[in-house]
Order: structure tokens, then sequence, then C-alpha cells
């Protein structure tokens, strides 16, 4: 696909969801904004739809996927556009025509997407990366060798990881205002752990709304690259359960089809430590 087509996509999820939503109207009257009865809107979520444990498992995944994407992207055949490390580079050989920025902008992300992955990992109770629920990801192969597919592949990943976290905290803000301790699977937590898995949630968020902005910024054509107001969930209703949900959404890449190859996310974790640049920071305080 295009960069132009799946910039078009995008454009058109958008609209359907404001459609979907009522407008803008509907934006305002779902925050508390104004009465409901005024706009004729309701909210999109008004109960949580999904488990801790499988809001945590979604977002694993999506990181995982993200680490792949982000690995390949800097070993592909892509790195050598002059957007990037330029003809004949590498992640970490830059040459007079390459960007190094750009290509930092890539090798910090996928440091990122590790740490988010650490952490969601380590809230499922599970041990190492080789034990996550998928070890491939599926794309097509013009979006390593391409560089305007990878930049469309990379913003529409983006959006729907945005999404997802969005919707992440809205279902952890209506799980905190039940006001009392609600029991998943033999686990009980307390309205404050999810007031502060909402915390972590926008966070990370914050992250992604920056890996899309970047992303797009790698493009001299894409101008602006911060071009949004306000993030959107992008269609997306819930983070696990459900037909519009970012699991759903992200499914081609978990099961493959045709004209895709699977890329290993275990390839992925050992290659990105002769790529990645350092992140900083840790999750935020209780």
């Amino acid at each position: 696909m295009t960069l132009s087509t799946m910039l078009k996509d995008t454009a058109t999820n958008r609209r359907s969801f404001l459609r979907n939503a009522g407008g803008a109207a509907a934006g305002v009257a779902a925050l508390g904004l104004a009465p409901k009865s005024l706009l004729g809107a309701t909210p999109a979520i008004t109960k949580a739809v999904d488990t801790p444990a499988e809001i945590f498992t979604a977002a694993l995944i999506a990181e995982d996927l993200a680490t792949t994407f982000y690995y390949n992207v800097l070993v592909g055949e892509v790195i050598q556009d002059v957007n990037l490390a330029g003809p004949g580079g590498s992640a970490t050989d830059i040459t007079a025509s390459g960007s190094a920025s750009n290509v930092g902008y890539i090798r910090a992300a996928i440091s990122e997407e590790i740490s988010h992955a650490n952490l969601f990992r380590s809230l499922i109770g599970g041990g190492k990366a080789a034990e996550d629920p998928y070890q491939t990801f599926y794309f097509k192969p013009y979006v390593f060798t391409n560089f305007n597919d990878m930049i469309a592949q990379l913003e529409a990943l983006e959006n729907a990881f945005i999404g997802a976290y969005m919707l992440a905290i809205q279902e952890f803000a209506l799980l905190a205002a039940e006001g009392k301790p609600l029991t998943f699977n033999g686990t009980t937590y307390q309205p404050s752990d999810f007031a502060y898995y909402a915390k972590i949630a926008a966070s990370i968020l914050g992250i992604e709304a920056e890996h899309r902005a970047l992303g797009r910024a790698l493009s001299p054509d894409i101008i602006p690259a911060n071009q949004l107001n306000y993030e959107i969930t992008d269609g997306l209703t819930s983070v696990y359960n459900g037909p519009n949900s970012a699991v759903v959404a992200l499914t081609p890449f978990l099961t493959g089809g045709s004209g895709t190859d699977g890329y290993s996310l275990q390839t992925a974790l050992q290659g990105a430590r002769s790529v990645k640049l350092p992140s900083k920071g840790s999750i935020p305080a209780e």
C-alpha cells in the first residue's frame, strides 16, 4: 500500500469514528462538558469490557509487535534511504548523505518499546520474552524496503497503539469509579490500583504519540508532522474484547496472510542490542 493510500485510509477511519460518535458534539458530551440530552449523544464506553490482565496482555502483544517492526526497519534495506542512513549506510554507520537524527529516532524508539514490553510482561506474571503470546509478526516485505511504505506502516501502527492506550485509560477509570475492590481471575484490585494503571497507560501513550509524530517527521514530504489537535481512538472501542478491539485491529500482524512474511520477535530482541540507543526514565510514581 502506498503512503498516500494508507494515509487516506487513516483519514477515512477518523471520519467514520466521528460519525459513529455523533461528531464533535458527541465528543464533548462524552467528556461530560455538556448535557448529553442537549447534544443527543451518549459515551461510546459506559462500562469496562476488559480485565486488567487482558489489557496488559494486549499491550504486551502491541509492544512486541512494535519492537519487531522497528528492528526490521533498522536492519532492512529501507535504512539505506537518503532520509535515514543513506545509500550504503546502516543503523550504526550513517553516511554523509543520510540523517543521523532520523535514524536516532528509530533507534531510541525500539529501546522504549522493549521497556514497555518488559513492564507488561511483569504485570501479567510472565517470565522470559520467549514465553510471550506471539513470537512471530507478519508484514508486507516492502514495508522494510520502501521508505514511503515504511512511514505509512509506522503511522498506522502508532495510531492503533495510541487508540488502545486511550481506551485502556478509560477502562481503568471506569473500573476505579466502581469505588470498591474488584476481583478478576483470583486477583483483587483496589480502586487506587486502577487509577495507577491509568496513569501508567497515559505515560506510555505520550511516548507512542512522540513515535507517531517523529515517524512522520522522517519524511520531508509530510508537513506538519504534529498535525493533530487531539489523539483519537481511530475507530477502536475496546482493548482486548469485541469486534472493534485493538487486538482485532492487530490480527493481520499476528496471523499473516497472502503477501506477508514472518519476522521473529526473538531475532529482533537479540539484534536490538547492537542497534538501539538508550532511553531513560521509569514508570511514574503512584
